[in-house]
């Protein structure tokens, strides 16, 4: 148990939900957009929360859904992984690797048969992540060596990111691509013109760019937001003149370089809405963490704070592996545990390992479900949660390891879904895109929405 969840500020007996949740008793009117928490210690200002009424008519708006991606790498011990294929529904009978997950069973679902066939044809190896989300052909560009395109979450946060400080958060649990298994790139999360972005490295960044931000003055944030405005408007116009210039490939590059500018224009837009909008002040203190289990238990503390206040509503983990299983004193290293056939020791340590990432998944559900929402129904409901890698085992990219959970996935949960083989594993991101609301009529290799699945 992260000693995080333990060290709440004196000011507050209660938790970081019930602040939220029922910020001062004595208040008599609802909470217009910009609310703000008093207390006998101060102010806290929090950002334009959805979840509180926009009108003074005392209605509680519905929480806001979210979308949330927890990938690892190295795959998984398929024998005590994967439910039998042979008992579809929800009558299967949970195998070993998941056991820490029994008291959810009915509230999350393995999805099998999903892979992506770019990814395999190409020999990704040990790519737990860079392709997950995308599925792209990464030999899709001619004379380049490597290419991706834009991920699901990124979908997702073109339409989600509209209402929050942040479109997305991405994490990176430390940046150990090669320990970690996830392959290049070292984020999970791509843009529209398949660039990675960038992520946040340890949850002391994450604490700092959900509760600090910068520390020069607005003043100064506004003169530098006005100063890269100038450059751009500069660079534009001389862009556009040469652009008369041009044939068809250089024109081609140049529209590629007016959709970048775009995209920080946009960017600056952003950030000039939410620059006078107060950060929510910390409800619990900075971590101090090392890594493996514990820096994936507060990290999940702060994904929920950071849906709790509202600061994002898509977020992404490419969690870490080897750290983790050094904390567990796994011996073998995760490169080996991938490689576990034919060998006991590495293919108990691989065991070890499922149980290990299915216990903590499973005290992330709990934590889900004890984190209330202002109209009294809980986190969990209101959030599509996707648990899995884009290796199932070794070298093996097909048959993708998958669970999905949460209330807001709109599938039926409970349930062991067996798909056709070789379906495309971007048919489950399609799907659940359309059911959040995200309508999406493709997404990269897709051929169509998993209707079976559906709630």
């Amino acid at each position: 148990m992260s000693q995080l969840r333990l060290c709440l500020p004196k000011p507050h007996s209660r938790s970081p939900s019930e602040i939220l949740t029922n910020p001062m008793p004595t208040m008599k009117h609802s909470i217009g957009r910009r609310p703000f928490l008093r207390s006998a210690s101060g102010v806290l200002a929090l950002p334009a929360l959805s979840l509180f009424a926009e009108e003074n008519s005392g209605a509680v708006r519905t929480p806001g859904k979210r979308m949330v991606f927890l990938s690892f790498g190295w795959g998984v011990t398929e024998e005590s992984w994967y439910p039998d294929i042979s008992q579809p529904g929800d009558s299967y009978r949970l195998p070993s690797g998941l056991a820490p997950l029994a008291k959810h069973k009915s509230d999350f679902s393995i999805v099998q048969g999903l892979w992506h066939k770019y990814c395999l044809f190409n020999d990704a190896g040990h790519s737990g992540s860079t392709f997950w989300l995308t599925g792209a052909n990464r030999f899709a560009q001619p004379g380049v060596s490597f290419a991706n395109t834009i991920s699901v979450d990124q979908v997702a946060a073109q339409e989600f990111g509209k209402h929050t400080r942040y479109n997305s958060i991405q994490i990176n649990g430390g940046g150990n691509v090669n320990g970690d298994g996830h392959g290049p790139g070292l984020s999970m999360s791509w843009d529209s013109k398949g660039k990675p972005l960038g992520a946040q490295n340890h949850p002391v960044q994450l604490y700092r760019h959900l509760f600090s931000g910068s520390r020069v003055p607005v003043d100064q944030v506004q003169r530098q937001l006005a100063e890269r405005r100038s450059v751009l408007d500069t660079m534009l116009g001389n862009a556009k003149q040469l652009q008369q210039k041009l044939g068809r490939a250089d024109k081609d590059k140049l529209d590629e370089y007016f959709e970048s500018v775009r995209s920080i224009e946009n960017r600056i837009a952003k950030e000039e809405t939410w620059l006078n909008v107060p950060r929510p002040k910390a409800p619990i203190p900075e971590p101090s963490v090392s890594g493996g289990r514990e820096l994936i238990e507060v990290t999940y503390d702060l994904m929920i704070l950071a849906m709790q206040t509202d600061s994002t509503r898509i977020m992404t983990f490419r969690q870490p592996v080897q750290s983790l299983l050094n904390s567990e004193n796994i011996k073998v290293g995760g490169h080996d545990i991938s490689h576990y056939h034919g060998n006991a020791e590495k293919k108990s340590a691989s065991e070890k390992r499922d149980t290990v990432q299915s216990e903590l998944l499973a005290g992330l559900i709990d934590r889900l479900k004890a984190a209330k929402e202002a109209d009294g129904s809980c986190l969990f409901d209101h959030i599509c949660l996707v648990y899995g890698s884009n290796l199932r085992t070794s070298h093996s990219l097909d048959n993708c390891p998958t669970l999905v959970a949460g209330g807001a996935s709109g599938i039926k949960l409970g349930h062991n879904h067996v798909i056709d083989n070789e379906t495309p594993l971007n048919n489950l991101w399609l799907t659940l895109l359309n059911q959040l609301g995200v309508r999406t009529e493709k997404h990269g290799d897709s051929t169509g929405v998993l209707d079976s699945i559906m709630a």
